[in-house]
């Protein structure tokens, strides 16, 4: 009865011993897990490159007091084109730390936060340029602040409500969201976006992996590029923990 079975995505792994390790995952039906893989950095391990980073498994799982035991695991996807591409490893590791930074134990939304990292994880691997991966990572931001509970506010102004359409307005990762051009006479918010990257957002909040629309057709590495700061520098400010990838990432924005 101690016993129980779930899919999971390797995130983090820690050492433990001299052939044990400790891996963090996010599994569909629990949420954020820690495991214990005994033996594995043995040669002969039955667990093997299963618990690699990165790497999405069915997994049998030992209940325990403070950590479970990975009895038996059967890679689901290896994502193994991620690991052929620096940028896919950099972003896949980046999107990985986000999960591991939000995630918890027990979540209600468990099984849609697996679903969007594992998605996003494939279409990094399928991705054939740095626009089709940006667009992924973008995707993912977008969809997993909604699920952590802090989904941006991109059709309104934050102080007065006013609907922001074609026009150029300010963004706040403090405040969550857009401000007018009036309202941020008090404000002084420096940061600003142009209505057609905040349309570029809002479509990607609501686009599937297995779609692109057309402001994705139309995206350049800059525009990607500059959407993704702005998002990580929002997703920084309201993280629980501290991101240790970002320091990488910044070298090869």
């Amino acid at each position: 009865m101690n016993n129980f079975v779930t899919d999971a995505i390797n995130l983090k792994a820690y050492n433990l011993s001299e052939s044990d390790k400790i891996i963090v995952m996010y599994s569909r039906e629990k949420g954020l897990i820690r495991g214990v893989a005994r033996g594995v950095k043995k040669p002969k391990s039955k667990l093997g490159a299963r618990m690699d980073l990165l790497v999405a498994n069915k997994l049998m799982l030992y209940k325990g007091r403070n950590l479970d035991t990975i009895c038996q695991a059967e890679a689901l996807n290896t994502f193994h084109q991620i690991r052929q591409n620096m940028d896919k490893i950099f972003y896949s590791l980046y999107i990985s730390e986000v999960v591991a930074n939000f995630g918890v134990e027990d979540d209600p939304c468990s099984g849609e936060i697996f679903d969007l990292l594992y998605m996003a994880l494939e279409k990094i691997a399928e991705a054939s340029d740095k626009v089709g991966i940006l667009s992924a990572v973008l995707k993912f931001q977008m969809k997993m602040m909604v699920l952590a509970g802090f989904g941006i506010e991109l059709n309104t102004c934050l102080k007065c409500g006013c609907e922001l359409k074609e026009e150029n307005m300010y963004f706040s990762s403090t405040l969550g969201g857009v401000i007018c051009r009036e309202c941020n006479e008090s404000y002084g918010i420096p940061v600003v976006m142009h209505h057609k990257l905040r349309d570029f957002l809002k479509s990607l909040e609501t686009t599937g992996f297995d779609k692109k629309n057309e402001f994705e057709e139309k995206a350049t590495e800059k525009v990607c590029g500059v959407c993704f700061e702005l998002l990580k520098g929002y997703i920084n400010q309201h993280s629980p923990k501290k991101f240790h990838s970002t320091e990488i990432l910044q070298e090869i924005c």
